[in-house]
């Protein structure tokens, strides 16, 4: 199963919901989306919706460790609103360093009617985690245990059930300045989708070709990159293509540094015949000259990404 780690910014969200019928439903029991509301906004609503109109199962985090959706009650009144009468998806909540374990359980419990079942995203280590484990599981189902492997170690996995078991870790390969990929071109990005299993887990999770990285605001670049995962042909590894603008000497003409970077990558996927959800979109922009604006750029890339890696497994 995969279990595609999204922020819950607008374009993130706009591109899980666009993916929702055409590629999310087709491959339902292979996918679970993990979303980690960062504001209130009707785009997590209406994501929320569409995913529990196409019976997807998905996580939302109650306890977000970023952005400024911080308050739990408001954070569940959004999930209630969405769901309706449906149980298909999890509570999730972040284990970090300052938990209070007995004030978030008593949190879930105040909602309890909202929770079919948990999912634990583990940022942390505890000692006694299983003890920890334990007194949820005294109220609640936990369906899964999502480790993060660059905050915790790698053995801690042992100490949860093996079908409840995601690895999550960011395999984006991010450079300080989008110019930086000039010098880059392609980078390595994982393979744990053929492996996660004979490594004894139930799942694998990533933060896409976007990274763990989290920004409250954006800026306008010197250039323009787009990030374009793809499957090495003779062994399936996943790698991302950067394609990057040239005119990087100030921060004018955005749209202009787009068209330079599309150009690259459309003559790349006409001569490597590679196609995605995302790849047609890209063309139409490029036909018409248009730019889209920055931040569908990032919900192509993510699109093209969750594509690529459910036809992988």
């Amino acid at each position: 199963m995969y279990q595609p780690y999204i922020r819950g910014k607008q374009f993130e969200l706009i591109g899980i919901r666009e993916l929702t019928t055409p590629v999310l439903s087709p491959k339902k029991s292979k996918v679970s989306p993990i979303i980690e509301p960062v504001k209130d906004s009707p785009t997590l609503r209406t994501t929320l919706k569409e995913l529990t109109n196409n019976d997807i199962n998905f996580t939302v985090i109650v306890n977000p460790q970023v952005g400024t959706f911080r308050n739990t009650d408001e954070i569940f009144n959004a999930v209630k609103a969405a769901v309706g009468n449906s149980r298909n998806y999890q509570i999730g909540v972040i284990f970090h360093g300052n938990i209070d374990h007995e004030k978030a359980i008593a949190i879930l419990q105040k909602h309890s009617d909202a929770i079919p079942a948990l999912s634990i995203i583990h940022n942390a280590v505890f000692q006694n985690v299983e003890d920890i484990l334990q007194r949820y599981k005294e109220h609640f189902t936990i369906n899964y245990n999502v480790i993060n492997l660059s905050l915790t170690i790698r053995r801690y996995f042992r100490h949860f059930e093996e079908d409840t078991r995601i690895e999550l870790d960011d395999y984006f390969n991010a450079q300080t300045k989008n110019s930086d990929y000039l010098k880059v071109d392609e980078s390595n990005f994982s393979e744990e989708h053929l492996y996660y299993k004979e490594e004894g887990f139930a799942g694998f999770s990533d933060y896409l070709a976007i990274g763990e990285e989290y920004s409250e605001t954006g800026f306008l670049p010197y250039a323009v990159a787009i990030h374009l995962s793809y499957a090495e042909q003779q062994t399936n590894r996943i790698k991302i293509k950067h394609f990057v603008s040239d005119s990087n000497d100030d921060q004018s003409d955005i749209a202009g540094k787009f068209a330079e970077a599309l150009e690259k990558l459309i003559v790349w996927c006409d001569q490597t015949g590679y196609n995605s959800i995302a790849i047609p979109m890209f063309r139409e922009y490029y036909q018409n000259g248009h730019f889209p604006g920055l931040g569908t750029l990032k919900k192509l890339s993510l699109m093209n990404h969750i594509d690529l890696v459910l036809k992988l497994i």
